[in-house]
């Protein structure tokens, strides 16, 4: 099993946010490591054995990610308003691909059944579809941002 940098950084990412302390994988050539010791912090250990001890290689790396907060609009009544969740932790983007279209914005009439965003979580890229009808009021995450498991979204006027 083979890892490139990008693939220990997205399993870094993954474990730092599932509130898992220690994930580890090991193979016949390959192990690799990941604790979250303390919030928001994940230490990677990678060996690597060679074929002489001169070309051994330790690299150990300490990843350290802000906390986004997100806070419910104080505005007019919104005891009204319904807040649409994140079903799972991945990456939020609002539009299929970067070429396409945004597929929701601020003010857009919904309905259920309509993709409102899309959440990448391990390479795999899910349509998260609305369960109610209404007007979007606010987005509450900036695109290509990082979410959690029950994370607010948006938010839905039902009227």
């Amino acid at each position: 099993m083979d890892m490139d940098i990008k693939q220990i950084q997205d399993l870094i990412r993954f474990v730092s946010k599932s509130g898992v302390n220690e994930v580890s994988i090991e193979q016949q050539d390959f192990k690799i490591t990941i604790k979250t010791n303390q919030p928001q912090t994940g230490v990677v250990t990678t060996t690597i054995p060679a074929a002489s001890a001169e070309n051994t290689v330790v690299p150990s790396i300490t990843v350290t990610t802000p906390v986004v907060t997100a806070v419910a609009p104080q505005a007019e009544d919104t005891s009204k308003y319904i807040t649409v969740k994140s079903p799972m932790i991945g990456t939020f983007y609002r539009s299929a691909s970067p070429e396409k279209p945004l597929l929701v914005n601020v003010g857009d009439e919904i309905k259920g059944g309509d993709v409102l965003c899309i959440i990448e979580a391990m390479k795999l890229f899910n349509e998260i579809e609305s369960e109610v009808s209404g007007r979007i009021v606010k987005i509450l995450v900036d695109n290509a941002s990082p979410v959690e498991y029950d994370q607010p979204l948006f938010v839905v006027d039902p009227a």
